[in-house]
């Protein structure tokens, strides 16, 4: 099968879900945000800590260039920002919930990589 037909037949949902909430902490990002009602960067570094400052703020702003959260920047000295989901990113929220659910369910005994 040639390269071309292989691409014609790629679901363009997934592939663009793919895009947006493949990077590796853009889930855990949301699910902090929405549910966990952690909004500013200090918190959310915490939070996952793992995770670098150069990380943290790329997946941010590709997460609000792709408009899932809406960023407010308070103007303030020291710096204030805090992160809230957009309306698209609390549509997503329901499926978060259920990726949740299933992953509590399903997922105990699947050891990490």
């Amino acid at each position: 099968m040639k390269k071309t037909e292989t691409a014609v037949q790629r679901c363009k949902t997934m592939s663009t879900l793919q895009k947006i909430l493949g990077g590796k902490w853009k889930l855990e990002i949301l699910y902090y945000i929405a549910f966990r009602d952690i909004h500013r960067f200090g918190e959310l570094r915490r939070q996952i800590g793992e995770i670098t400052e150069s990380s943290l703020t790329k997946q941010l702003r590709e997460l609000e260039a792709d408009g899932f959260l809406i960023r407010h920047d308070f103007r303030e000295i020291p710096p204030r920002v805090e992160y809230t989901l957009s309306d698209l990113g609390r549509s997503f929220m329901d499926v978060m919930d259920y990726m949740k659910k299933w992953g509590d369910r399903h997922l105990p005994n699947v050891q990490n990589s």
